[in-house]
C-alpha cells in the first residue's frame, strides 16, 4: 500500500489544500534542530512559505529553532495554534493530540509513518480534522507546484504553472 494511503485518515485532496489554505500556525512536534532532519527540511520549506512555525521540542526548549523560541510541550504555546504537525513516534501521538485539544487547535497532522488510531479518535471526538501518514510539506509542494518542478508528478491536473520558471 502506498504511503499517504495506508489509512482512511489521510483525508481527501480537497480537505489537505482546504487545510493548507485556511490555517496558518503550525506547532511542530519533533522540530530538530539539524538541518538535514525531514522535520527541519519541511519547517524551513512552510516559514519559506508564509506559514509561522512554532517549534516544539524538549530537548532544545527555550533555545531557538528557525529563528523561533521552542516549546517544550504544546500545551505550553502561548500563542494561537491551527495545526499540531507530529514528528515523533506514533507512541507519543495520543499525548500530543490530547494538548492539542486542551490549546484549541483545529487539526492534528501526523506525518508520513506516524499511525495512531488512537491519538486521530482523542482529536476527532473533539472536534479536530485529522490528517495521518502525510507530510504538510510534501502535500503544499504537490498543491502550490513544488514537487513539478524536480520532476515529480503531483497528481493534480492543471493547466496552469504554479511557480514562473525563469528563462
Amino acid at each position: 500500500m502506498a504511503v499517504g494511503d495506508r489509512t482512511n485518515l489521510g483525508g481527501t485532496a480537497y480537505d489537505r489544500l482546504r487545510i493548507l489554505t485556511s490555517y496558518r500556525n503550525i506547532a511542530m512536534v519533533g522540530l530538530s534542530s539539524n538541518a538535514y532532519q525531514p522535520s527541519s527540511f519541511a519547517g524551513i520549506y512552510l516559514a519559506a512559505n508564509g506559514y509561522n512555525i512554532i517549534p516544539v521540542n524538549p530537548s532544545q526548549a527555550g533555545k531557538q529553532i528557525l529563528e523561533r523560541r521552542v516549546y517544550a510541550r504544546v500545551d505550553e504555546i502561548d500563542q494561537p495554534v491551527d495545526i499540531v504537525d507530529v514528528f515523533r513516534p506514533a507512541s507519543e501521538a495520543p499525548e500530543v493530540a490530547r494538548q492539542a485539544v486542551k490549546i484549541g487547535a483545529k487539526v492534528l497532522w501526523l506525518q508520513l509513518g506516524v499511525i495512531s488510531e488512537e491519538a486521530a479518535k482523542i482529536a476527532r471526538d473533539a472536534g479536530l480534522e485529522v490528517v495521518m501518514d502525510r507530510c504538510c510539506k510534501i502535500e503544499h509542494a504537490r498543491f502550490f507546484g513544488g514537487l513539478r518542478v524536480i520532476g515529480l508528478s503531483t497528481g493534480v491536473l492543471t493547466s496552469r504553472l504554479a511557480l514562473k520558471i525563469p528563462v
